[in-house]
């Protein structure tokens, strides 16, 4: 059956899943500009993590061309994609064959020929369920591409997944949004270089995660793409912020990792800022007035 999705944002809420949620995150090297040879990529390590019993495979930023966004400009209908595209089948066929979903990192192209920075979800039943749009763009990707104005909240075997794209993540908003929205975990395909580039994910992931009390994800790329020369280390970090697993900086590899009710309960339980936000007073007036 196809994996819902629900774009509404409710308030907090006390439910937890009851049982584990065994997810990867996945990194490889893009071949710059070649949909299907990493099509190819994603429907092997799909088919590789379900071997491993993984429910959900995560994949990097833009994954399907590489990042490359000089490349997609020279040839949007030629590096992006669009639902239906028939390129994305073997990932489809790969789903649906071993029961496993997949968030895919994409440049997708809106009916009017606008490019948006995509995370293409397929259900375990190998449906293009749907789709979520990067809302917060880099400076050097917003004469390019469009940002999204939805977010998505994905729903798996009772655990409520909110995802993410990148630079997303740098903004406390963004996965506090998702935690208002029930989420358990926040799942971001992502691009972060050497250097600066790890240092702003080993801040930010860990701080949305303590910040909202749910797990966090990374799929980053590994290698060059779009002449970044990226720094791996695809990672996933528990509710209190500690990171479980962590790939190495340049190899391909899956992060396997068992997301845990009784773990996500129990954090809740001990660091209740989720809590006391829904029984927080009213904003005051001089708030009020420094928000403008």
């Amino acid at each position: 059956m196809p994996l819902p999705s629900t774009p509404d944002r409710p308030s907090v809420s006390a439910d937890h899943p009851d049982r584990p949620l065994r997810i990867a995150a996945a990194q490889a090297q893009a071949v710059a500009g070649d949909i299907p040879a990493n099509v190819a990529t994603v429907a092997e390590l799909v088919r590789e993590a379900a071997s491993a019993g993984v429910r959900l495979v995560l994949f990097a930023e833009k994954f399907l061309s590489g990042y490359e966004p000089e490349l997609i400009r020279t040839d949007p209908l030629k590096y992006s994609v669009q639902p239906g595209d028939p390129r994305l089948a073997p990932i489809a066929d790969a789903c649906r064959e071993s029961g496993t979903a997949a968030v895919v990192g994409a440049a997708v192209r809106d009916a009017d020929g606008g490019l948006r920075i995509s995370a293409l979800v397929f259900g375990p039943d190998g449906s293009l369920a749907t789709r979520y749009d990067k809302q917060y763009l880099f400076k050097s990707e917003r004469d390019t591409y469009r940002p999204g104005d939805t977010d998505r909240t994905l729903q798996l075997d009772g655990w409520r997944l909110g995802l993410g794209i990148c630079y997303d993540s740098g903004f406390p908003e963004h996965a506090r949004a998702a935690a208002l929205d029930g989420c358990h975990a926040y799942l971001v395909g992502a691009l972060f270089s050497v250097g600066h580039g790890h240092h702003e994910s080993r801040t930010w992931f860990p701080a949305r995660a303590l910040d909202n009390t749910l797990y966090t994800v990374l799929a980053n790329h590994i290698g060059v793409t779009g002449d970044w020369q990226t720094c791996g280390a695809s990672a996933v970090w528990s509710p209190d912020g500690r990171l479980l697993a962590e790939a190495g900086p340049d190899r391909r590899e899956l992060v396997v990792v068992d997301l845990d009710p009784e773990v996500l309960r129990a954090t809740r339980e001990s660091e209740s800022l989720l809590a006391d936000l829904a029984g927080r007073p009213p904003v005051t007036a001089r708030e009020r007035s420094l928000l403008g």
